[in-house]
């Protein structure tokens, strides 16, 4: 069990989405931390200036349609969070941490919805 609290990370990783703030979003990843997202066909992006890259356009989106908590809950090894973009198109995404308490890997997918809809996460 960690001593930290995975979910109140997953909380503020939510908040900075909701505010877009890039910084405090990417201040939440490990230096060498891996997203992998699987919305338009699967593409990895590792340590800081990828995820930057990743994550500018994505806010950005965010911030103008809207991003809204669906679910959130903890795993054996991280936490699963399910969240909307305007209202409608669903992403999941599986976080895990590194020992200091930093996000060290990220996979989101679409949930629930049509395939055609494509992905902002």
């Amino acid at each position: 069990m960690s001593d930290f609290d995975q979910m109140g990370i997953i909380v503020d990783w939510v908040d900075a989405c909701r505010k877009g703030d890039l910084t405090a979003l990417l201040d939440l990843y490990a230096d060498d931390a891996q997203l992998e997202c699987a919305c338009n066909g699967t593409q990895r992006y590792q340590g800081r200036s990828e995820l930057e890259a990743y994550w500018q356009p994505r806010l950005s989106a965010f911030s103008s349609a809207g991003f809204g908590l669906e679910e959130i809950h903890p795993t054996p090894h991280g936490v699963d969070l399910e969240y909307s973009v305007a209202g409608a198109l669903r992403i999941q995404a599986s976080f895990r941490f590194n020992p200091e308490g930093k996000i060290r890997s990220t996979i989101c997918e679409p949930a629930r919805q049509n395939a055609h809809d494509g992905c902002v996460c």
